[in-house]
């Protein structure tokens, strides 16, 4: 079994700061993309930000400039730094993965469970 394990979710001020973590784990043979979505109450999933294996990044227009999105490749972990947070920054953020598995099968998407951040004075 492989599973993504975030944590580092929680409550802000405006203005504040937040770090998210991904671990992925299991049988995994290498680690293609990994990314930090997220959604809102009442709207559609939207990509926060995601890096590949060799590190090129993309992020969504909302957090560009305030987000920093990482990468430690022997870990298979991905983290999140969140500055300057802003009540529209509130939602689910979910991890998302691309793997090889140890069996030989196909390229796999995968979903963590997610983790709540939540902005507000």
């Amino acid at each position: 079994q492989v599973q993504l394990v975030e944590s580092g979710g929680g409550f802000v001020q405006p203005g504040g700061s937040l770090r998210l973590s991904c671990v992925a784990s299991g049988s995994i043979f290498s680690v293609n993309t990994m990314g930090w979505y997220r959604q809102a109450p009442g709207k559609e999933r939207e990509l926060v930000a995601s890096i590949s294996s060799h590190h090129i990044i993309n992020y969504g227009d909302s957090v560009r400039g305030r987000f920093t999105i990482s990468r430690d490749n022997a870990r298979n972990t991905i983290y999140l730094q969140m500055n300057s947070l802003k009540p529209e920054d509130t939602a689910a953020y979910y991890c998302n993965a691309d793997y090889w598995p140890l069996d030989d099968g196909p390229l796999t998407d995968l979903w963590g469970q997610g983790t709540q951040v939540t902005v507000s004075s």
